[in-house]
């Protein structure tokens, strides 16, 4: 025998799954990474008391101002995100919210991951130190540059990495400095031919790079629009497609002449 339910019973009962659902979201784990502004590090420098960049077989010259790489950090692989970390992150303007697998590569172990990462960045630093030995036209046969830097792994430190190389054997051409003496931070990959690649999380990236002193930043041009969302106060913004412009553009904004594309 069937009975009929009043309005609000029947209510009740179709607002049980639903109520179930969202307490079940909320405490399951989601896959998503949670990621915020990383450190950063002057190529030109040292990083934890090793220079960054190391050249032998050519005169290197001194160098002023600052070329900072930036990262982002995320939680682990392992780290459970529930729903309530998800919204925390949504509305915070320091914090984003991202797929897992476009973080780590899926169906790998953490420390698989420590080595796809590692070995990314070796790939990188192999690409920089070509692509900045091919724009200066020298033979790698004759000036070895050696890249260190510890506890960083991807491949999106490539633009920057070339950047220290080319201001440390010839600055702007003409006896200045890439930076102008300033402090010139920015990301995106490179490959051995000069070409400047995407990256991801640049909103992030541009926090870290102000909060470190930063005043101009570097960005593939493909991903202004990302590094334009969360812009902070005080960085311009400079996008570039290849190594030699994003040398063109430091040179023109160093010595006041010629156009600086923005986004």
């Amino acid at each position: 025998m069937l009975s009929r339910l009043t309005r609000p019973q029947a209510l009740a009962v179709c607002g049980l799954p639903v109520v179930a659902l969202i307490a079940t979201a909320a405490l399951a784990p989601l896959p998503f990474s949670v990621t915020q502004p990383g450190m950063t590090a002057n190529v030109l420098g040292k990083n934890q008391g090793t220079p960054v960049i190391t050249i032998s077989g050519a005169p290197v010259r001194g160098t002023s101002g600052q070329l900072r790489m930036t990262t982002i950090e995320a939680t682990s692989p392992d780290t459970r995100v529930s729903l309530s970390d998800v919204i925390d992150a949504w509305f915070a303007k320091d914090r984003a919210i991202m797929p897992r697998d476009s973080v780590y590569p899926s169906g790998e172990s953490t420390k698989e991951i420590e080595r796809h990462n590692t070995e990314q960045m070796k790939e990188s630093q192999n690409a920089a130190a070509e692509a900045a030995l091919n724009y200066l036209d020298l033979s790698d046969k004759n000036v070895k540059v050696s890249l260190k830097l510890a506890d960083v792994g991807g491949p999106s430190a490539g633009l920057l990495f070339s950047l220290g190389i080319v201001d440390k054997l010839d600055g702007d051409g003409s006896g200045g400095d890439l930076t102008g003496g300033r402090t010139v931070a920015g990301t995106g990959t490179i490959t051995a031919d000069g070409k400047v690649g995407a990256v991801g999380g640049v909103a992030l990236k541009t926090q870290a790079a102000r909060r470190d002193g930063a005043t101009v930043f570097l960005v593939p041009k493909d991903e202004c629009s990302d590094a334009k969302s969360e812009l902070p106060k005080g960085l311009r913004l400079v996008p570039v497609t290849t190594l030699k412009s994003a040398v063109g553009a430091l040179v023109a904004l160093e010595k006041g002449k010629g156009s600086v594309p923005s986004c």
